[in-house]
């Protein structure tokens, strides 16, 4: 167990998680809570302008991810993390600017640069023999920063939105800063392969994932939609305030956070990860239908507690299931290629939202959302067991 602790928690990979929580506080805080209010209130953006604008972030952060892999393998990691910050923290500069609204779509999309290499570099430090662990504590690392930057930012946004950004800022900074202390070397686990070569195993892996992808995109097109309008939806539709909105997040996120680990345990105990998967999703499409019908606040505290619960029964067996198709050999390539589908629907999510926001209004698109993760989830009933089975039995 000592040997265990050494290597896991060694001072590099503490620094990765240090730099993981602060960019992902700050990414949660912006993309949840400060883009939508600050374009809205301050700016006097449309919906749709703001559903772009995130898109935007996206589409950088994964057409990133394709070449993160390739660029690791060439530059140090201290080199492709710092970069990659510094060029996220000028977006961070450019949105008190953001007059036009080309210039708030550049700010957002210069922003997506610098988060793709430290995930990225933190799934090649996972090792096989402590994979649940370590994945486990990246995951949990993520979730509470992504988590936590909204329900802060939303507190300080009803008392100051310039100290908001100012202290969005400063995090960005600090983490720009923190990547300087990062070890001046190069990803060599993985292993370097051509361009060419790298696309033979992006189309090889499509193939044999082909049942995956409407799970991969489809899922986080349903939350990008989500995003333009989550906060006007809580103030206009749902009565609430900031602190009301903030508890709502806090609610979901918590329940998500304590689930994760008991829920994966009794996954891996009971064997039924396909069944985790299909009530996770339909679960998530339920509680999003009834959060659409606008109830009050105790019940829609108990909505996001529910959605929580469901996310934590999902997420494990849903990275039980893609880890089953990553190559052995070709840790980030692997993760690279997933990343990049998934975000394929982060990308079109938020101009989705946003349009229909503008089309139908904000009730429309919490419903969509609902209908597209219960479709998801009926979907995979129907998916072959056999997808589970351990990794060699898929990846080669």
């Amino acid at each position: 167990m000592i040997v265990i602790r050494k290597r896991w928690f060694d001072p590099e990979i503490t620094l990765f998680s240090v730099i993981l929580f602060i960019v992902e506080f700050v990414r949660g805080a912006v993309l949840i809570s400060f883009l939508p209010i600050f374009g809205e209130k301050s700016l006097g953006l449309s919906l749709n302008i703001i559903g772009v604008a995130i898109t935007a972030h996206y589409l950088t952060d994964t057409l990133l991810k394709m070449a993160i892999g390739y660029l690791l393998d060439r530059f140090s990691i201290r080199f492709v993390v710092h970069i990659g910050l510094l060029i996220s923290l000028i977006g961070i500069i450019m949105f008190q600017f953001s007059y036009q609204p080309w210039v708030f779509i550049l700010a957002a999309a210069l922003y997506g640069v610098g988060i793709s290499p430290i995930w990225i570099v933190c799934l090649t430090k996972v090792s096989e023999e402590h994979r649940a662990t370590q994945m486990g504590f990246l995951y949990t690392v993520w979730f509470i920063g992504i988590g936590s930057g909204p329900i802060v930012s939303n507190i300080l946004l009803d008392i100051s939105k310039s100290f908001t950004y100012y202290l969005l800022l400063s995090f960005s900074i600090l983490s720009w800063v923190l990547a300087l202390f990062i070890s001046n070397r190069k990803v060599s686990e993985t292993v370097s392969l051509p361009i060419r070569q790298q696309f033979s195993i992006l189309i090889e892996r499509l193939r044999h994932m082909k049942l995956l992808l409407p799970g991969m995109v489809l899922q986080t097109m349903g939350a990008g939609m989500l995003i333009p309008i989550l906060p006007s939806f809580a103030e206009e539709r749902l009565g609430l305030n900031g602190k009301e909105y903030s508890l709502l997040l806090l609610a979901g996120g918590a329940l998500t956070v304590l689930g994760l680990i008991p829920l994966g345990r009794l996954s891996d105990k009971l064997g039924g990860k396909k069944w985790f998967l299909v009530l996770g999703f339909c679960c998530i499409g339920g509680g999003l239908y009834f959060l659409g019908l606008e109830p009050p606040l105790w019940q829609c505290i108990l909505l996001t507690g529910a959605l929580g619960l469901s996310y934590a029964a999902l997420l494990p067996a849903w990275n039980a299931l893609l880890a089953n198709y990553v190559p052995p050999m070709q840790q980030g390539l692997g993760w690279g290629i997933f990343s990049t589908v998934e975000g394929i629907g982060g990308m079109i999510g938020p101009v989705i939202g946003g349009t229909l926001a503008a089309w139908q209004g904000q009730t429309s698109v919490v419903w969509y959302s609902a209908i597209l993760y219960g479709l998801i989830g009926f979907f995979y009933i129907w998916f072959p067991f056999r997808a589970f089975t351990d990794s060699g039995s898929i990846v080669k």
